[in-house]
């Protein structure tokens, strides 16, 4: 089984193959030690409300989500030695290559949401 995730909003697919960051361990580790971000990929970090880009060696996108779905924040090109503010209205952030929320026009106040997709090509959730 897959995640994608998708802006509800404009119908796009943001990201094709999402992978889940929800244990401590996973949460503190995110994207250090990787070279980049494949196209059409990315990270989905919950619970979250800031992140950092110390020892990265790559910008990326970055939306902050709420627990309902809405889009609270969405950076674009967010560099390496970087850090976001605390956005207390976050539950999760997506981290996403760089030109993932331009190709999918994807804003503040889009409604975003994960899909499982089973082996058989249906979604859930």
């Amino acid at each position: 089984m897959s995640t994608r995730l998708v802006n509800v909003t404009r119908g796009q697919t943001i990201a094709a193959s999402i992978e889940l960051a929800i244990t401590p361990r996973q949460r503190m580790k995110g994207l250090l030690g990787r070279k980049g971000l494949d196209a059409g990929s990315g990270l989905v970090i919950d619970p979250c409300t800031s992140i950092h880009m110390f020892f990265m060696k790559f910008p990326i996108d970055v939306l902050f989500v709420d627990s309902g779905g809405t889009v609270v924040r969405a950076i674009e090109h967010l560099k390496p030695w970087r850090l976001t503010r605390f956005y207390p209205s976050a539950r999760w952030c997506a981290e996403l290559p760089i030109g993932a929320l331009a190709q999918s026009g994807t804003r503040e106040g889009d409604a975003v949401k994960l899909e499982t997709i089973s082996p058989d090509g249906a979604s859930a959730r």
